[in-house]
């Protein structure tokens, strides 16, 4: 990983003294074409500091909270801005970690324990959705990537702000190389691809369920946050475990902004 920090520092520094022999008059506000993917990293005129735009996909993977093991079947996708250390992440309103809903094994039935469920609810309504959000700010280490997350559990019977983990008490995944990845520069566009990485955490703990309510008769509303941490196993201080399948791209900012 060691390794892994020296090839990113490297392009962090190749990529700032380029721009500061270029430094324009005025930076563009959109993306140069070749870099729309970048779209969710600040401009210097939103951040000063955003000198690296970083664009980073999860495409495979699962994510296992307690006792409830959530595949990655879509591609999580990450973009925004670093400084010139890889530190202070920063994002504009196309960035941070895009929303992406992924099926939970069980449905709602398998979340809560409430059998009777299948009474009154079709198949479709019987599935359960999980969407992890950022709960504070990605850091590059040494070692990986320190992701602290918060995973919002979707389906109409748990109410609209069930989550597991929050800004206050984020899952802190502290993401850590399990299979080298593989570096490709591209020396036109200027962008350092990283593919194939796999990393991984075994070691994080994991917060019970908050806000998660049952609304009976459409206006009285029942907590149950107790019925999911039974169910999931919640809180866990161990057991929990990631693997992310992970790709990412690297390039200095006055080049998607020149």
């Amino acid at each position: 990983m060691q390794h892994l920090r020296k090839q990113l520092l490297l392009a962090a520094v190749a990529a700032v003294a380029a721009m500061a022999m270029a430094v324009p008059a005025a930076q563009a506000q959109t993306p140069a074409p070749g870099y729309t993917q970048f779209a969710g990293c600040p401009t210097l005129a939103q951040n000063p500091e955003s000198q690296v735009c970083l664009r980073s996909v999860v495409t495979s993977g699962y994510l296992k909270l307690g006792n409830k093991k959530t595949p990655i079947t879509k591609p999580l996708v990450l973009t925004g801005g670093l400084n010139a250390e890889l530190q202070n992440f920063s994002a504009n309103s196309q960035g941070g970690l895009k929303p992406v809903e992924q099926l939970v094994p069980g449905g709602v039935i398998g979340i809560t324990g409430l059998d009777w469920l299948v009474n009154f609810l079709d198949i479709d309504a019987l599935q359960l959705g999980a969407i992890t959000e950022i709960a504070g700010a990605p850091h590059i280490t040494f070692e990986g990537l320190e992701l602290p997350i918060r995973v919002r559990l979707v389906n109409p019977v748990l109410g609209k702000n069930c989550y597991i983990g929050s800004f206050a008490n984020p899952i802190k995944l502290n993401l850590k190389e399990e299979v080298a990845p593989e570096f490709i520069e591209h020396p036109t566009s200027g962008i350092l691809t990283i593919v194939k990485g796999v990393f991984s955490d075994k070691t994080f703990s994991a917060p019970g369920a908050t806000g998660c309510t049952l609304t009976l008769f459409g206006f009285i509303p029942i907590s149950i946050n107790g019925l999911v941490n039974a169910q999931a196993g919640l809180p866990a201080a161990t057991g929990n475990e990631t693997v992310q399948n992970m790709d990412m791209e690297l390039v200095g900012s006055d080049r998607v902004y020149p």
